[in-house]
């Protein structure tokens, strides 16, 4: 068991951690020292737990094409769904749901419903902080190698003239992907894009380009937002990378309580926040969560339990394999991106599936995961979920566990500071987004107020 002693300093401390596996049971002994706020800085640096970087000026321009882009019903078939009626500023660019509802929809949030009843497999990422991720999606099925290239669904339909475009990583490619899906944006009947086959990703992108090249205002803020290119030479990637501008910009957020503790202010955090800051910082939860968005930008099984729709895999095509649908590896199995952690406790549910619908129950959850999994209680979950349960899987997904899970333990009072900790990473600014929201879209078409 690990017990705090700041003598042999912050360094010392994570040896020690790691030694001990970062110990069956985390326990942190009060009084706090003096010298914690120093320690606790050198531990977040041992840890490679850094600062977010403010990010490049974007040009308004592209930031104004991006908005308008991104709350325009036009992307959708049948003009009734956008990117942010899944990604509500109303619920923090999330939705407030465990599972999202697309195309076909009808109301806001949680109390969105489909007259099918048909849900999107996934629960709905916030969009906070972005651009320094290489990985987009639950399942990174939209990412940038290590050798600098895109690898996407679309293989070589999304060509280099397209990727030539981007200018934020592999956010510029990920806007790309909703806008083909019939289930999120496309629709399943009754529009031009339906009519497309759903392997034909590049004359989908072009048929959305010629219902944009229809509407004169956006010719206008496409030319404007990419001086020196005419419209009739631009390509969906375009739109796709000036909705990634509009999120870097707006959806950037760099002034946390922990943000501001990190460039030296001892007062940013409250008593309880800097205890669960250590807590996570020596304890396995920074092994994963690091670097600027708390998030190592890999795939782990960490045990959650599989409800709704699925992916169409296991016996059940209710499953869910995750990172494995991407790269057909059975390693990969039941892995999910880990997720980043910044403004976090505005974006409920949790898990790749919203299976934990309060921050504190998802922390809960990784004490004794193995026994939470199995034991899996769906009773505050949507009624509708309730049935969609999966149980079949839960000895697959156990088999596949993430070895850093072995062995951990919280207590009740570990689990309040580091409920305490997640709230200092918002950022004040993240708490009302209605100024993102635009008066109107070139299309004419409404746009979502919830």
């Amino acid at each position: 068991m690990y017990r705090r002693s700041w003598s042999a300093g912050a360094a010392a401390l994570v040896m020690a951690a790691s030694l001990a596996g970062c110990s069956d049971q985390v326990t942190v002994a009060p009084p706090m020292d003096p010298a914690t706020p120093r320690l606790v800085r050198e531990l977040a640096a041992a840890r490679g737990v850094v600062p977010f970087p403010k990010p490049a000026p974007v040009r308004t321009a592209l930031v104004q094409l991006g908005q308008a882009l991104a709350f325009d019903k036009v992307l959708s078939g049948n003009h009734d769904v956008s990117c942010t009626s899944c990604h509500l500023p109303a619920f923090s660019t999330s939705d407030g749901r465990s599972l999202s509802i697309g195309a076909g929809g009808s109301g806001f949030g949680p109390a969105r419903t489909h007259p099918d009843g048909t849900l999107i497999p996934r629960n709905s990422p916030p969009m906070f902080n972005l651009g320094a991720l290489r990985h987009m999606f639950w399942d990174g099925r939209v990412e940038v190698g290590d050798d600098g290239k895109f690898h996407t669904p679309a293989g070589a339909q999304l060509t280099p003239a397209m990727t030539s475009v981007f200018e934020f990583g592999a956010l510029s490619a990920q806007p790309m992907f909703p806008v083909l899906s019939r289930a999120e944006m496309r629709g399943q009947s009754g529009n031009e894009l339906t009519d497309i086959p759903d392997d034909s990703a590049d004359l989908i992108w072009a048929a959305l380009m010629k219902r944009l090249g229809a509407i004169p205002e956006y010719r206008t803020m496409f030319e404007t937002a990419y001086p020196g290119v005419k419209f009739e030479d631009m390509n969906f990637a375009y739109a796709s990378n000036a909705i990634a501008g509009f999120i870097v910009d707006q959806m950037t957020f760099t002034n946390s309580p922990w943000d501001r503790f990190l460039a030296g202010d001892d007062n940013a955090l409250s008593p309880q926040q800097l205890e669960g800051a250590e807590t996570f910082l020596v304890a396995k939860c920074s092994t994963c969560h690091n670097g600027s968005t708390f998030s190592d930008d890999k795939f782990h099984d960490v045990a959650v339990v599989q409800l709704g729709p699925g992916e169409g895999n296991g016996a059940t095509l209710t499953d869910d394999f995750g990172r494995m649908n991407v790269t057909g590896n059975l390693a990969d199995k039941y892995l999910f991106r880990t997720t980043p952690l910044r403004n976090v406790e505005l974006t409920p549910p949790y898990g790749h599936d919203g299976a934990y619908t309060t921050l504190r129950a998802f922390i809960e959850h990784y004490s004794e995961s193995d026994k939470k999994l199995l034991e899996f209680d769906p009773k505050d979950l949507d009624a509708s979920l309730q049935t969609m349960l999966l149980t079949s899987n839960k000895q697959d997904i156990l088999a596949n566990r993430d070895t850093l899970l072995k062995g951990v333990e919280l207590t009740p009072d570990v689990v309040d500071k580091l409920v305490a900790y997640m709230g200092a990473l918002t950022d004040d600014a993240a708490r009302d987004l209605s100024r993102i929201i635009p008066a109107s879209v070139p299309s004419g078409l409404p746009v979502d107020r919830p």
